[in-house]
């Protein structure tokens, strides 16, 4: 059989991710793997229309189709998320309908299910037969437990283009409302004297609900909102992954993008992400921009700002895009004050939801309100400290400086006042006497530290 393999590294062949690939091809040699390039050939790939087509008589032609991808910013890498745009801009879709399709991924599993999910998605949206996924831990082909459980997985999806099983779809149709917002008049305008606030845009038609909602919250402030459209930013490329920023953060590529984010992003007290849905996310320009950050490494860029979305398009329909923005606020250590949509799909009402946003922004602002993050924060925190303390503390030099200064390798064994307590307790209940005494006072007990404070603070 001939198996379609889109390799979304932008590092091509030179990449953890095909290592994976080149595995299973040695150990299934009766069937042909087609590797194809697609993240580091985006480029090429969108201007040359000739290339495209080869790409997609690829697909057409393969009995089934791997999506393989390391993990850039919760999701694909942003060439990668071009090239899904582009089968719908180019009308592609039905070379992927009915294909048995899978996706494989290496990573720290740092949000490794927000981009399957996503991939998911998309094959669903493709009519393709998903049979499920892999998400490898970069190092799981050194051991004798990960290889074999890589082999198991890709024979099954082989054996599944054999058999053609039944496959469910589990995300449903997006559906769009196809509502034209007109913006109308502002009665009273928010104070904002004092604070900087960016919105940050992607805007491709300035007559789209996009900008006319980015047009509507500016006019919502007594006082100055700076407006970037990110399509006018001198960004020449995706995040290529090649970690050269690791020791210094000095990025690679010769653009304006990591001034622009030095100059203008960082002492912003308040950030709005505006853009329209494209596919099951953003536009692959908004990510680009997210994944061209990474020149910062693993360290947030704003600590305890306020930062919100406007969105147009059906989010209420994709849950996991709501999960992405809510646990960026929370590993950024930002707080995440609103999402403001379209899909009301009425013009006062959105007007409402849009001066409102910019009133909470500013209160919460002003008052430093920050939220306790969720699991979303707390696990994404200690993924990264662990791996920054460890594994990864070559190459990342400058993550490791900065978490060492902030506080950041803050584990739990160095916490002496649990550990003492804990010691204890538990010489304590060795006692069966005292164990059945504190077994009985437990409830009572556990909560007296809190009462005290309701009673005196």
């Amino acid at each position: 059989m001939k198996i379609a393999v889109l390799n979304g590294s932008p590092k091509g062949e030179i990449s953890v991710t095909v290592q994976y690939i080149k595995f299973i091809q040695k150990k299934f040699p009766l069937h042909q793997f087609k590797l194809i390039n697609i993240a580091h050939d985006i480029i090429k790939i969108e201007k040359n229309q000739s290339l495209f087509q080869d790409v997609i008589n690829e697909i057409k032609t393969a009995d089934g189709v791997i999506w393989a991808f390391p993990l850039y910013v919760f999701l694909v890498a942003s060439q990668y998320k071009r090239f899904i745009e582009l089968i719908w801009d180019r009308g592609a879709g039905d070379a992927f309908k009915d294909k048995y399709a899978c996706a494989l991924s290496t990573s720290i599993h740092f949000f490794d299910h927000t981009a399957h999910n996503y991939m998911h998605a998309v094959c669903d949206d493709l009519g393709m037969r998903y049979t499920g996924f892999l998400s490898a831990d970069m190092d799981d082909i050194f051991t004798d437990e990960g290889r074999a459980t890589l082999l198991k997985w890709a024979g099954d999806f082989l054996v599944a283009i054999e058999k053609k099983p039944p496959v469910g779809r589990a995300y449903a149709p997006l559906i769009h409302n196809g509502f034209a917002y007109t913006p109308g008049q502002v009665d009273g305008k928010v104070d904002n004297t004092g604070l900087k606030i960016r919105l940050l845009a992607d805007i491709e038609d300035e007559k789209s609900n996009i900008a006319k909602m980015v047009g509507r919250f500016v006019s919502a402030f007594n006082g100055n909102v700076e407006v970037t459209n990110i399509r006018d930013v001198n960004i020449k490329g995706g995040c290529l992954g090649c970690m050269q920023c690791a020791f210094d953060n000095i990025c690679v590529y010769k653009d304006d993008f990591v001034n622009f984010v030095n100059s203008t992003m960082r002492d912003q007290d308040i950030t709005v992400y505006a853009g329209p849905i494209r596919d099951r996310f953003l536009s692959a320009r908004t990510k680009m921009y997210w994944d061209r950050c990474f020149f910062n490494g693993h360290v947030p860029l704003q600590v305890d700002k306020q930062i919100a979305f406007l969105v147009s398009g059906p989010l209420s329909q994709i849950a996991n895009l709501r999960e992405i923005m809510q646990a960026m606020a929370e590993v950024g250590q930002h707080n995440l004050a609103g999402v403001v949509t379209d899909e009301c799909a009425d013009s006062q009402q959105l007007d409402a939801l849009i001066d409102d946003l910019a009133g909470r922004l500013v209160d919460y602002s002003r008052n430093k309100y920050l939220k306790p993050a969720t699991f979303l924060g707390v696990g994404g925190h200690k993924i990264f400290r662990d791996a920054i303390w460890a594994r990864m503390r070559f190459p990342f030099d400058a993550d490791y400086r900065y978490y060492e200064s902030h506080g950041y390798f803050d584990f739990p064994q160095q916490d002496e006042r649990y550990l003492e307590f804990n010691k204890q307790m538990i010489k304590m209940i060795q006692d069966p006497r005292m164990k059945e005494m504190v077994r009985k006072m437990m409830k009572t007990e556990m909560i007296k530290g809190y009462q005290k404070i309701v009673e005196t603070k």
